[in-house]
């Protein structure tokens, strides 16, 4: 057994180390952390731009890595507390978008403004105790190859967005999304679809 899986086994020294990592009543690392383990924890392709005024509250436990020539612009937030985070190569996280892991993000991804990807829940069902504090729930979000989400979209855990998928802005994405489509509204629903015998995009 690893360090790191005894300390997770182990409910006094788990609470140890998140008190030395996470300062109380907080959800980002402490500086230390930021400045002298995240750059040789997580992985930085070449080319990759993290701009000045993104949080980028990534913790050692889990993984984070950012592909080649990707980049996130400012007021995007990317957390891997619950879950990994992978993002491929050439892809844009755009202004003030929320990513929260385990997510992992294709090549070729463009992400417009304000878009939330979370792959966490709160635990709601015992009445007599708030949400904040039940137990959270991950399901891993996978955003396949050359996807196009719009501006103010949410995509909800545990769903899979096939390869060069369309998501309509504003839309709310709660199911699997089939690849070569379009889908639009809360709930997103498909409207058109990819046809590869006539080469056209057809409206279902």
């Amino acid at each position: 057994m690893s360090l790191a899986e005894k300390i997770k086994s182990n409910p006094f020294l788990k609470k140890i180390a998140h008190q030395m990592l996470i300062p109380a009543n907080d959800f980002r690392p402490r500086l230390w952390v930021r400045l002298f383990v995240n750059p040789f924890k997580h992985k930085r392709g070449k080319g990759s731009i993290v701009r000045s005024r993104t949080r980028i509250d990534v913790f050692p436990f889990n993984n984070f890595q950012l592909g080649e020539k990707s980049l996130i612009e400012d007021f995007s937030t990317i957390n891997n507390g619950v879950g990994d985070v992978y993002i491929g190569n050439e892809s844009v996280v755009g202004i003030g978008c929320t990513v929260i892991g385990p997510v992992n993000i294709g090549n070729h991804v463009i992400m417009a403004q304000n878009i939330v990807v979370s792959g966490l829940n709160h635990g709601y069902e015992i009445i007599d105790i708030p949400p904040s504090e039940q137990k959270t729930i991950t399901n891993l979000i996978t955003i396949m190859d050359d996807v196009w989400i719009g501006a103010n979209c949410v995509v909800t855990s545990g769903v899979t967005i096939g390869k060069h998928a369309v998501i309509g802005a504003g839309s709310v994405v709660t199911k699997d999304v089939p690849p070569f489509s379009v889908s639009v509204g809360n709930p997103a629903r498909v409207v058109k679809q990819y046809n590869f015998e006539t080469a056209k995009w057809e409206r279902i």
